[in-house]
């Protein structure tokens, strides 16, 4: 089974520990949501399975056609190098280069590069607005357009697997649906693995697989849409903490 599994991770920034004993699975095909008020540790959980924190304990392991990798201790280059994408939050386009400039540059590595055409293609099918401003500087797209192009550049990676941080920050109430539901038919359409953290926990919990719920650093509930769909009550419950 291709999958990407987190098993008891503890990791924080120095003396801090944010994480403790987190256990997480997404497996291929999947939209797995990391949800939890801001604080709780969704960014330092992403941020270990893309190289940009040194657990202090536990594994990160992708499991991907055969081969077992563990992915603890590599640089972040070398975990996109293996098929990990990333959409940071705040989105961190090059302002000044054109909307396709971003995507080209984004597929210019050597995993990425042979199917650089079709990955491109991909994307503007995937967001004809990006296909139609194409020639504009990213800087003078909305907030949304920009969301998008974030998560066409992780498009252009050739992934395995996307990891989303946040998407919704920054956009108004109208736009975290629509983003929300592109990610979803982006995964719906072309079987791609998504892990996304998220604060709009309805929005997210409507359109994932299943929920993680994320609280002072542990995992306190998980949600499976096929085997317990959860009502807003308590899903509000668990996000506060009451498990």
């Amino acid at each position: 089974m291709n999958r990407l599994h987190v098993e008891g991770l503890f990791a924080g920034y120095g003396a801090v520990t944010v994480l403790r004993d987190v256990a997480i699975e997404v497996r291929q095909g999947e939209l797995v949501a990391l949800l939890g008020m801001n604080g709780n540790g969704k960014s330092t959980l992403l941020n270990s399975i893309l190289g940009f924190v040194r657990p202090g304990a536990g594994r990160v392991i992708l499991e991907w056609d055969g081969e077992t990798i563990e992915l603890a201790g590599r640089a972040p280059h070398e975990i996109v190098g293996l098929g990990i994408g990333y959409v940071p939050e705040g989105r961190r386009l090059a302002p000044n280069l054109t909307v396709e400039e971003n995507l080209l540059l984004a597929g210019s590595s050597n995993r990425a590069k042979a199917g650089r055409k079709a990955n491109l293609e991909l994307c503007y099918e995937t967001f004809s607005i990006l296909k139609e401003r194409r020639r504009q500087p990213a800087s003078t797209l909305s907030g949304g357009q920009q969301q998008m192009l974030a998560i066409a550049r992780a498009l252009m990676t050739a992934p395995k697997l996307i990891v989303v941080d946040e998407p919704s920050v920054g956009l108004a109430p109208i736009m975290v649906e629509q983003v929300i539901a592109t990610i979803r038919r982006l995964q719906e359409q072309t079987g791609l693995t998504i892990l996304m953290a998220e604060q709009s926990f309805f929005q997210a919990i409507e359109v994932a697989s299943r929920a993680y719920i994320l609280s002072h650093g542990r995992i306190i509930r998980v949600f499976d849409q096929k085997l317990d769909p959860a009502g807003q009550e308590e899903i509000r419950s668990a996000m506060m903490g009451a498990v």
